[in-house]
């Protein structure tokens, strides 16, 4: 008992036991005049704990930091600290999942995105209804805007279907450059193989057995499960495709995605289609504050100057490096700068010694 809340605890306690107040208080080392302290803290933060105890019976897999953001869209604006604290204050903790074995991070990513529908990427999900129904799911995502393009609920998927939703999918949104996959019977058919060939896109095979080389879908995956197909249960086919489409709807539109700067995918990519110079008029549309406007045209920016076949500035533009000043600076073996040349402290003693 070292806090002052616990101490005025123990003295209740001892009361409703018999104990007179002033002899609680002297055992406790507590003064009476504080018997009748009421905290301010608790009732400001009575608002806000309401809104976060509904979203997370809401969101039940989201932590304190996805529901930040969501308190933030409502008007409560908090630190992380803040939301933390409450967090852990009301006992609001998501279960821990049991620890995995990950691969080295340091691996280069093979084939990365490099704009918006320039690579999509596609694997399967399986689970069961509660009458015993097989459930067989196709996801497809844009990895570059982490926007699932679509969830195919069914009980078999082979070559064919997966075709139809791949056409779907082309007409509403244009081709891609790359098709990342595994080797599974269903993306390596000869119907498949021959219907890419027309369409003009070039496949993306990840090597046998490393499904890690698949990681944006992979981890769309997870996310996918843990979120929904644990949470629910399905009647049947027909109630999970009501239920995953609507999963799919607020994950674009309604989750928050921290390696987009916690913008949504369908906020993200309506920053994709505004120019780069031009940025966001007026501060960006009403669903985009312009912090997260100006992040979203950012890295689009960077994404533009980092693309494969990138224009370069000529040498001697203001924008090269050779128009730079060079007085005063020397050039590493590297390439890159470093501050002229000091004499060391013992040089400078010798000179003043002779």
């Amino acid at each position: 008992m070292v806090g002052a809340p616990g101490r005025r605890c123990q003295v209740a306690y001892a009361r409703e036991r018999g104990v007179s107040a002033r002899r609680a208080c002297a055992l406790m080392s507590v003064a009476r005049s504080s018997l009748g302290y009421r905290s301010r803290l608790l009732e400001r933060d009575a608002p806000v704990v309401a809104v976060m105890r509904e979203l997370a019976a809401q969101y039940p897999r989201y932590g304190y930091r996805r529901i930040q953001v969501f308190l933030e869209r409502q008007g409560h604006r908090m630190s992380a600290d803040r939301a933390h604290r409450l967090w852990r204050l009301h006992g609001l903790q998501v279960p821990r999942k049991r620890p995995r074995r990950r691969i080295a991070t340091g691996r280069p990513r093979p084939l990365p995105p490099a704009n918006a529908g320039y690579l999509w990427a596609y694997d399967f999900v399986f689970d069961a209804c509660a009458n015993g129904q097989q459930l067989k799911c196709l996801t497809v995502i844009d990895e570059y805007t982490r926007e699932c393009l679509a969830i195919d609920v069914a009980g078999s998927i082979r070559s064919t279907r997966v075709i139809e939703v791949l056409s779907k999918l082309v007409t509403v949104h244009g081709a891609p450059k790359y098709l990342r996959s595994d080797n599974g019977p269903e993306f390596v058919s000869k119907a498949i193989l021959k219907w890419l060939t027309a369409a003009n896109i070039d496949t993306a095979f990840i090597d046998p057995g490393k499904p890690w080389l698949n990681g944006m879908n992979e981890s769309f995956n997870g996310k996918f499960r843990d979120e929904c197909l644990s949470m629910q249960w399905f009647k049947n086919r027909l109630d999970a495709k009501v239920v995953i489409e609507e999963f799919r709807r607020q994950f674009n539109e309604v989750r928050p995605h921290s390696s987009l700067g916690q913008l949504t995918p369908a906020q993200f990519k309506l920053g994709l289609s505004l120019p780069v110079s031009a940025g966001y008029p007026g501060g960006g549309p009403p669903e985009i504050s312009a912090p997260e406007a100006s992040y979203a045209v950012a890295l689009r920016s960077n994404a533009a100057e980092n693309a494969p076949g990138a224009s370069v500035a000529p040498s001697g533009t203001p924008d090269s490096p050779a128009a730079l000043p060079t007085e005063g600076r020397q050039e590493t073996k590297t390439g890159g700068r470093m501050p002229p040349h000091r004499p060391s402290r013992d040089a400078f003693h010798n000179r003043s010694r002779s």
